[in-house]
């Protein structure tokens, strides 16, 4: 936890559209701006949060609050794509992370949110040919400028995250730098200097924990079957199942071990380095005492 002289001002995002976030809640899933909520109160606990949903009709922000009011904005992931900047709920966004480039504010953002740092600057997504990586992204290295990164300081040289995406970053922007890759998605972690702005982006999610990994992969249990994963929507139970058990008693070897889950993605000092990065290097230094 830190203190600030000042509170910060946090802008969190959330991509999904409306029809997503009541799939969501009918199937018990967590909202993701809430796991982004609940880091800020435990490391910023002072911070002043607002919450908008950016897929949504109309102007992302509401009137009288402008975007330099912000010191910072986290993007959480979506399902939709961005590629298709003919639909008007990517359009809008994608021209709101233009303008916090042009504003030059500190962001952050995960899955979406690292396909949203490339695309507003000029780089390109597209489908995944290797198709899916869900549950855990195994094997992430850091490449040598991850490495000196601020970004991306602390964490081991190679890691695990919690994943769950068809798309990846295919063009790197100008002023992109890739900081670490693995072998199912060249583009796992980024740093993007465009305009004004710095993006620190990653396409794991370090927010998610076991527990709500757990519940995604169950409510995603027919594309997971469908894409050949799993034999049967049962064996996903099963599977979150373990998952749920190990998040209620992390010491579990016998789980850890058939999972193959170690410190990286337990220990909420690994797996959240970014984000207290974030705030950090990049956020706190935005204040003006």
């Amino acid at each position: 936890m830190i203190e600030t002289k000042q509170p910060l001002s946090i802008l969190i995002l959330n991509g999904y559209p409306k029809q997503s976030r009541d799939n969501f809640d009918l199937s018990g899933v967590g909202h993701p701006h809430d796991f982004f909520i609940d880091f800020l109160h435990r490391y910023v606990p002072d911070a002043r949060i607002t919450l908008r949903f950016a897929a949504d009709a109309g102007d992302i922000l509401p009137d009288g609050v402008n975007i330099g009011d912000f010191n910072g904005i986290i993007w959480t992931g979506s399902d939709l794509t961005i590629y298709h900047a003919d639909d008007e709920r990517v359009a809008r966004q994608i021209a709101f992370a233009q303008a916090a480039y042009e504003h030059g504010i500190a962001s952050y953002g995960s899955c979406w949110g690292i396909q949203m740092a490339a695309v507003a600057a000029g780089g390109e997504v597209r489908k995944n040919p290797r198709g899916r990586e869900w549950s855990i992204g195994r094997n992430i290295r850091l490449t040598e400028a991850g490495k000196q990164s601020a970004f991306l300081r602390g964490k081991p040289n190679q890691y695990d995250g919690f994943v769950m995406h068809l798309d990846e970053v295919t063009r790197l922007p100008a002023g992109g730098t890739l900081l670490a890759s693995n072998e199912h998605c060249g583009v796992q972690a980024l740093e993007v200097k465009h305009k004004n702005g710095t993006f620190w982006a990653a396409q794991y999610h370090p927010e998610y924990n076991l527990l709500e990994m757990a519940k995604l992969i169950a409510a995603r249990a027919v594309p997971l079957v469908n894409e050949g994963f799993f034999p049967d929507p049962e064996a996903v139970c099963r599977y979150a199942d373990d998952m749920h058990a190990l998040a209620a008693n992390q010491d579990n070897e016998t789980l850890r071990k058939k999972l193959d889950i170690d410190d990286d993605i337990i220990d909420v000092r690994i797996r959240e380095q970014e984000l207290r990065n974030w705030i950090d290097h990049l956020v706190l230094p935005s204040l003006k005492y």
